[in-house]
């Protein structure tokens, strides 16, 4: 249900008063809101937490907050009070241009907490909370296709491939889109989402092999269509709540993630099966190195570019993170191809590139870390590896699945390190343990 913050503030005496004149219940209201639209915006619990406490100092009180993935439960100490909440969002989201909103809002709190009331604080949330998406369902679909096309040409496809995948996903897309705006349950919106970028893939290969002839690989291409959905942002948070030893959020993100995998490589699954589609490698391309390069570069581009639309990034903040993201990707790919290094290495050498240049682009922008940082590493996220372990787990092949799921695994593991690595070293408030 909807929290009544506004009456709350309204049941006190004077609602005129500084912040830091309020009674604790107010200023509670206050931490407790403030940490629950961050938490909405999918950052992790430390920077959930570190934005309460610097709320906290500000207006003199003390705040004690147990965060996880939709809840915060916050005590706050005033003198001889003491007030406790237990909050909670209706479902887990993603919102990097209110996350930027809100880190604006804080980075001018302690100077304004000495002259703004609690309602007013309150109205400027409002403002922030009432801000409307930045793109239509129709934007995304193309965001998603664009993200999706470089994807698999990433993966190796070619021509054939990459059309299909673009539309596929951009279908699969605008259909997720239109569900979760009438607030459709998670799983229902990953199964059919998923199921229809599929069907159109396969709809666009079959539409395509009437009009020229196209390599029996072509099937290859069809997990690529459906890779929109992956959950690169709890992935990312969950592992860095981790090393922060925030194991509730950590593992309840890890645990969102891994349900939201678990139902889109299921559904491919099934409808491979009944439109007879299996995952075969891709054919060589046969380019030249130079050109490979070139063109690794710009899908790289495309798809970080496509994902921070995806999250709600403004389209200068998204060309940031395109900007860097296909920098370390391709520096990744070049690194395991050129000099054989292992998968989990080079993903760890792309995801520390790609932290220590959002950090110093958050510098001189201000730009939130995470919203840099995230879509700029989701197009290292093994998504194919996930989808063609649990295939070849299900016809009967564990050999082969468990191939899939190790090379998953150490990638997934070695993106978070990297990123956790290069915030240690820029970042002297992450790498202290209070």
């Amino acid at each position: 249900m909807p929290i009544r913050w506004h009456a709350i503030v309204a049941g006190h005496t004077d609602r005129e008063v500084p912040a830091v004149s309020a009674t604790t219940a107010e200023k509670a209201t206050l931490v407790g809101r403030i940490g629950l639209m961050m938490l909405g915006c999918g950052t992790g619990a430390f920077r959930v937490r570190e934005a309460m406490n610097l709320v906290s100092r500000a207006i003199g009180i003390t705040c004690t907050a147990d965060i996880g993935l939709v809840n915060i439960n916050v005590t706050i100490f005033d003198g001889a009070h003491h007030y406790t909440e237990a909050l909670s969002l209706p479902s887990a989201g993603i919102n990097t241009d209110r996350l930027n909103d809100l880190e604006l809002f804080l980075d001018v709190f302690e100077k304004n907490a000495k002259c703004y009331s609690v309602e007013q604080f309150h109205k400027i949330l409002d403002h922030i909370a009432e801000k409307p998406a930045n793109y239509k369902p129709i934007s995304l679909a193309l965001a998603a296709a664009l993200a999706c096309g470089g994807f698999c040409f990433l993966l190796g496809g070619g021509l054939f491939e990459v059309i299909c995948a673009f539309i596929g996903a951009g279908v699969g897309q605008f259909i997720r889109s239109v569900m979760a705006r009438k607030k459709i349950t998670l799983y229902a919106v990953i199964a059919v989402s998923v199921a229809c970028a599929c069907i159109t893939y396969v709809l666009c290969i079959k539409a395509l092999e009437s009009l020229v002839e196209i390599p029996q690989a072509k099937e290859a291409g069809y997990i690529c269509s459906m890779l929109f959905i992956i959950p690169g942002f709890p992935l990312i948070t969950g592992g860095i709540d981790l090393a922060k030893q925030d194991m509730r959020s950590g593992l309840e993100r890890l645990a969102y993630a891994i349900i939201m995998i678990i139902v889109a490589t299921t559904t491919g699954m099934i409808a491979a099966y009944a439109l007879h589609f299996h995952p075969v490698p891709f054919e060589p391309l046969h380019l030249h190195p130079v050109l490979y390069c070139l063109l690794r570069i710009l899908a790289s581009w495309c798809g970080v570019y496509g994902f921070s639309y995806l999250y709600n990034s403004p389209r200068k903040m998204a060309l940031a993170a395109a900007l860097f993201g296909m920098l370390s990707n391709t520096l990744r790919i070049e690194l395991v191809e050129i000099f054989s290094l292992p998968v989990g290495v080079g993903a760890f050498i792309g995801a520390l590139a790609a932290g220590l240049m959002a950090g110093l682009v958050e510098r001189r922008t201000g730009y939130p870390r995470i919203a840099l940082t995230v879509p700029s590493i989701v197009i290292m996220v093994p998504g194919m590896f996930m989808y063609q372990s649990l295939y070849f787990f299900g016809v009967g092949q564990p050999d082969a699945g468990l191939n899939a799921f190790a090379k998953a695994a150490v990638i997934a593991i070695t993106l978070p390190l990297g990123l956790i690595t290069a915030r240690i070293i820029q970042d002297k408030n992450f790498r202290k343990s209070y």
